[in-house]
């Protein structure tokens, strides 16, 4: 058995010694990794001279390119590996800032490969001054874009995609939304009619219906509605709320008769795990006998009351309280009251998108409300059906952003006799 002292100093070099030779070793093995992470590196290398001529270039940009030392070295200079428009951009715009700031990076480029192709990169150049001061040479690091132009390139494919179908829906929708709107309001003898849909969002089909269509006898039926939602089970439930109505009113004309059976109907339709219901206000419209005036029944169920401007320049809701929202309950209570409209009175009915729209967008309980909304008729009256929706359009556009759901507004009026008006 070998003592410890002699199997030490047998088999370890003195101290001294192992040091020397570890620092041998250290600087070998860097100066080999250095010229190995030069030619080998992930990225490319090379040194022009200030003409742009190539004077060094690494292996990992030739393999790149499909050339040898020989084909570039002293033979090319950077810009002949350009692109046309790379040539034009590295004269005009990338020569001439390096040539003032002294370096330049990030640049996309694109290098032609030996075999014709395109190299898609980024470039970074510094440029290196001597003792003097003077600059020698440029040395530039170009990093393979590749699957950073292929990023790019699907990234705006499907962007595009996704503002082609964008745009789709919102044709579809648009059309969709009209046709739950009658086309064009029908000419009542003795009224002026106007009526307007303001859209709060192309994505999204609202909820919001409206129509004045005639009745036997020479009544009139007029109805504006609210369907809770939107999208496409929201313009389902408007279609069908839509239709009943109509074919209701033909049935029996009775307003509330009119609200208990389209009631009845979504009740019925809707009663599962995905109920459905909507607020309405129905009128039934008929002309007095000397064509002066119309009698007006209204009954509403859980919608917004209708305002009346008169002649005289007053202004309120007329009242129909309690009433509940249609399809939600099998009985719902509808609210009824009569009014009669002589010349110069105007009636307006809306739904809450213009009472709930966002008068300050930075604050989400600033809304415009009931009592405003009262205010700004009483402000206008009197005036008539084209007046006011005018005006309520150009109120709705105050609102900007701030009207987050679809409104919808409806109004008749009874002209002055021409001798009156001014």
């Amino acid at each position: 058995m070998c003592k410890a002292g002699d199997g030490e100093s047998g088999e370890h070099p003195p101290p001294e010694e192992q040091v020397g030779d570890d620092r041998a070793a250290f600087a070998t093995l860097l100066e080999d990794s250095a010229e190995d992470l030069y030619e080998h590196a992930p990225c490319g290398y090379l040194s022009t001279l200030l003409d742009g001529t190539i004077a060094k270039i690494n292996t990992t940009l030739l393999d790149w390119l499909g050339y040898t030392h020989g084909d570039l070295v002293g033979q090319k200079t950077f810009a002949e590996l350009l692109t046309v428009g790379g040539r034009l951009y590295h004269e005009t715009h990338f020569g001439p800032l390096l040539r003032m700031q002294g370096e330049i990076s990030g640049i996309a480029l694109e290098l032609r490969t030996a075999d014709g192709g395109r190299l898609p990169v980024l470039v970074t150049s510094t440029v290196k001054s001597g003792s003097d001061g003077q600059p020698v040479l440029i040395r530039t690091t170009v990093f393979d874009a590749r699957d950073r132009r292929a990023y790019e390139t699907e990234l705006l494919r499907a962007r595009q995609q996704a503002e082609r179908e964008r745009e789709e829906l919102e044709r579809l929708n648009a059309t969709l939304q009209q046709t739950l709107l009658p086309p064009v309001l029908v000419s009542v003898p003795g009224l002026d009619v106007a009526a307007h849909y303001h859209i709060a969002s192309a994505d999204k089909v609202g909820g919001d219906f409206y129509d004045l269509f005639p009745l036997a006898a020479g009544a009139w039926g007029m109805f504006l509605g609210d369907v809770c939602g939107k999208g496409a089970a929201a313009a389902a439930v408007t279609s069908l709320a839509r239709y009943t109505l109509r074919a209701a009113a033909v049935y029996d004309p009775d307003p509330a008769a009119v609200l208990r059976n389209l009631n009845t109907v979504l009740n019925h339709e809707y009663n599962g795990h995905d109920p459905r219901f909507c607020t309405v206000i129905f009128g039934l419209l008929t002309p007095d006998a000397d064509q002066r005036g119309f009698h007006i029944t209204l009954a509403g169920g859980g919608h917004p009351p209708a305002l009346l401007l008169r002649a005289d320049g007053s202004a309120d809701y007329l009242p129909t309280p309690g009433g509940q929202l249609i399809g939600a309950l099998p009985d719902a209570h509808i609210a009824t009251t009569a009014v009669h409209l002589k010349a110069g009175d105007t009636l307006l009915l809306h739904t809450d998108g213009l009472t709930e729209a966002h008068t300050a967008q930075d604050n989400d309980d600033d809304r415009y409300g009931d009592e405003a909304l009262l205010d700004f008729a009483q402000a206008i009256a009197p005036t008539t059906a084209t007046g006011i929706i005018t005006a309520i359009r150009d109120l709705l556009d105050t609102f900007g952003t701030g009207v987050d759901d679809d409104t919808a507004v409806l109004a008749i009026s009874v002209p002055r006799p021409t001798s009156e008006e001014q």
